[in-house]
C-alpha cells in the first residue's frame, strides 16, 4: 500500500468525528462527470508542473468524502514557512493542556531578529509596551499573518525545538513531516536533503486534522483559521485563482531553488470543506511564475470542485 494511500486512509478514519457531511449526505446528487473532470484537472496540473520546471507536489482532500486530487503526493519538499502553522497549533495545543499560556511575554533582542521579521523588529525599535518581549499570543499572530521568523524562532524556543514540533506531528499522525532546523537555516531547500521537509498527502491530513478534527478545541481552531484567514503573504498565489466567495485561510512558505509552497483550508459556499497542500521547488522562473502557477493551480481546484 502505497504512503499516500495510508494517510488518506488515516485522514478517513477522523471523518466520523469531525463536522464534515458523510458521502452518504453526497449520494442523491448527480455528476456530469466525475471521473473526467478529474482526469482533466490531473493534466491540467501536470502541464502547470511542466510549464514551470522542477517538481509540484499537490494534494487537495474533500472533506465531503468526494476524490482527492492528487499529483507527485508523495514526493518529499521543502517545507519552509509552512511549519509555522503546525507550530502555532502545537502552541496552542500546550495552552489548552495548561503549559503555556498566551499572555506570556517572551523577551527578545536585537541578536536574535532575522532578516525577515518584519512585526517583531518594528515592536523592538519602536519602543512601547511590546518593545523587547511580545506575548506567545502576538508572537503566534505574527508567524502566521506576517510569516516573521523571529516571532517562529521565539515560539519554537518555547515550544522546546524542533524536534518537538516533529514530535507533535507524529502524535496527530503524520508519519513523514519533520523540522530539524530553526529560521532563516530551514528554508536551504537543497534538493535531496531530507531535513525540514514533508509530503503533500501528509501535509495536508495533517491541516484538516488541525483544523477541523478534535485535537483542538472549536476555540483554539477558529484562532488558529482566523490568524491564516488575515494571512498577508499569499495574495498572489492560490488565492489569486480562487473564487471570491471561497473562504481561505493559508500559510506560505518561500525558499533556495525555486521553492514556494502553500498550505490552505479553502472553504467553497455549499459544500464541505477542501484541504490544500502545494509544494514547488526546484524552478529556475521568477518569483512570480511561481506565484502565477499557484493561482492557476487555484483556477483548477475551483473547476474541479467548484
Amino acid at each position: 500500500m502505497s504512503l499516500t494511500r495510508r494517510i488518506l486512509l488515516g485522514a478517513g478514519a477522523l471523518l466520523p468525528l469531525l463536522p464534515w457531511p458523510s458521502t452518504a449526505q453526497n449520494q442523491g446528487k448527480t455528476d456530469p462527470g466525475p471521473q473526467d473532470r478529474f482526469a482533466e484537472a490531473g493534466a491540467a496540473l501536470a502541464r502547470i508542473a511542466g510549464d514551470l520546471g522542477g517538481r509540484a507536489g499537490i494534494a487537495v482532500l474533500d472533506t465531503g468524502g468526494g476524490p482527492a486530487l492528487l499529483h507527485d503526493a508523495e514526493g518529499a519538499f521543502p517545507l519552509c514557512s509552512t511549519f509555522k502553522l503546525l507550530l502555532a497549533a502545537a502552541i496552542l495545543a500546550r495552552v489548552e493542556a495548561g503549559r503555556e499560556r498566551l499572555d506570556r511575554r517572551l523577551a527578545y533582542g536585537e541578536a536574535d531578529l532575522d532578516t525577515y521579521a518584519p512585526v517583531t523588529t518594528r515592536a523592538l525599535r519602536a519602543g512601547g509596551p511590546e518593545a523587547g518581549a511580545m506575548s506567545v499570543e502576538a508572537l503566534c499572530a505574527a508567524a502566521l499573518v506576517w510569516s516573521d521568523n523571529t516571532a517562529a524562532n521565539l515560539l519554537l524556543a518555547a515550544l522546546g525545538g524542533p524536534a518537538a514540533l516533529t514530535a507533535y506531528g507524529r502524535d496527530l499522525g503524520d508519519p513523514v513531516t519533520r523540522l530539524d532546523r530553526t529560521e532563516p537555516d530551514l528554508n536551504a531547500a537543497v534538493p535531496g536533503d531530507p531535513r525540514d521537509t514533508t509530503r503533500p498527502a501528509a501535509m495536508a491530513a495533517t491541516v484538516g486534522k488541525i483544523l477541523l478534527g478534535p485535537s483542538l478545541t472549536e476555540a483554539s481552531r477558529a484562532r488558529l483559521e482566523g490568524w491564516m484567514t488575515a494571512s498577508r503573504t499569499g495574495t498572489k498565489r492560490l488565492r489569486a485563482g480562487l473564487p471570491a466567495d471561497w473562504g481561505v485561510g493559508d500559510k506560505t512558505g518561500s525558499g533556495a531553488y525555486g521553492t514556494a509552497n502553500v498550505v490552505a483550508l479553502l472553504r467553497p459556499p455549499a459544500r464541505a470543506p477542501l484541504v490544500a497542500a502545494i509544494y514547488l521547488t526546484g524552478s529556475d522562473t521568477t518569483s512570480e511564475a511561481r506565484d502565477a502557477a499557484h493561482a492557476a493551480i487555484g483556477r483548477v481546484i475551483a473547476a474541479t470542485y467548484g
